[in-house]
């Protein structure tokens, strides 16, 4: 199970018990918001992709949408994401729980610059009704992300 791994990758920073296992769903922004009593825009939302044959997680706010002449823009390819089936065997969580820890080896994570804004934030934590709460440290830290990228575009 995906959330099994998180909290395995989580030992390791003594932080599995900080995981917040939710009696609701969580597996959109609106209902994550919903169930952890927060705004959606604070809600980290992963979404995958495939860039040629790497598969990437592009972790961005809540309220934000992927900008496609940004992301082409920067990665040289049409946006296109990830399917159900495509996230499990890429990424390694399913739909509603796709998060950027406990991924497979080769998959590059992204932070969008919308995430900025806060203090803290809301990732999954590889099911459809786990999160927990991180600091924008400790979210750069527990990813192992690439870079910031600017490739949204949303509320402001």
């Amino acid at each position: 199970m995906s959330l099994e791994k998180v909290k395995e990758y989580f030992k390791q920073y003594n932080i599995e018990r900080r995981i917040k296992e939710l009696d609701e769903t969580s597996a959109t922004c609106f209902l994550a918001a919903k169930a952890l009593g927060t705004e959606e825009r604070r809600i980290a939302k992963s979404m995958g992709f495939l860039v040629k044959e790497t598969p990437i997680i592009i972790v961005t706010s809540g309220d934000m949408k992927i900008d496609n002449s940004k992301y082409k823009h920067l990665f040289s390819v049409k946006a296109k994401m990830l399917t159900a089936d495509e996230l499990i065997k890429f990424i390694g969580h399913p739909v509603g729980g796709v998060c950027p820890f406990a991924v497979k080896e080769n998959v590059k994570i992204y932070l969008d610059i919308s995430l900025q804004r806060f203090e803290t934030v809301f990732p999954a934590c590889g099911s459809i009704n786990s999160a927990i709460e991180l600091t924008i440290p400790e979210l750069e830290k527990y990813s192992h992300f690439e870079k910031w990228i600017d490739v949204c575009k949303g509320k402001e």
